[in-house]
């Protein structure tokens, strides 16, 4: 998968092990997990970089503790969770979830709306982004057939801020690649005056913990 990355450009991607229910992912064994990570690629000639995170659905924030969910945080920084919405359309229910990272000092980067769809998603994500988060989309969702339209659409409401791979395997399903995603955006107005914010700027300042105002 780094392989994968390190070919489509990818000079740092942000491991992140679902931290829900159904996954028996332990925060505490994850810096030791990545060193072993960091010491394969190396041996491998791989130059891309692996940094920390998690992808933490909201209905197990209650479950962590402050320190667990910096640990979680993209890039370590301590400061941006990649967050699960609840399964289903959005809801308040994402809304108390940005508002409750919030109180707690982090703020929610939302992961893979195009799972949630709705008739009020544009709306739900609107909200979302004006009490302080940002959306991360799926790139391969912009250029499958079946869901690009969509999707573009999603980018002309200005509501994707970011993409992600979404990958889980090298041998199936999404590769983990961002560039023909970023092709694809760069047909799409808002989105196509600000594609270097969307590729390096914001993606940058999230894993350094800094503040982001979306551009649009």
């Amino acid at each position: 998968m780094a392989r994968q990355a390190q070919a489509d450009g990818i000079r740092a991607i942000c491991a992140t092990p679902h931290i829900r229910a159904d996954h028996a992912v332990i925060p505490a064994d994850l810096p030791a997990a990545r060193a072993r990570l960091a010491s394969a690629l190396q041996r491998a000639g791989c130059s891309t970089a692996v940094l920390p995170g998690g992808e933490v659905a909201a209905a197990r924030l209650d479950a962590l503790d402050d320190r667990d969910l910096r640990s979680l945080t993209l890039g370590g920084s301590g400061r941006w969770i990649l967050l699960e919405p609840d399964p289903g359309p959005l809801d308040a229910r994402l809304q108390d979830a940005v508002a409750a990272l919030e109180r707690r000092g982090f703020r929610a980067l939302v992961a893979h709306p195009e799972r949630h769809a709705g008739p009020d998603l544009v709306e739900q994500l609107r909200r979302a982004i004006g009490a302080g988060a940002l959306v991360q989309a799926t790139a391969a969702y912009f250029t499958d057939e079946p869901t690009s339209a969509a999707m573009l659409d999603l980018a002309r409401a200005g509501v994707v801020h970011v993409l992600g791979s979404d990958a889980h395997s090298s041998r199936a399903g999404r590769p983990v690649a961002l560039a023909a995603g970023l092709a694809a955006l760069a047909t799409v107005p808002p989105v196509a005056g600000w594609l270097d914010w969307v590729a390096e700027h914001a993606p940058e300042a999230i894993v350094r913990g800094e503040d982001v105002t979306p551009p649009y």
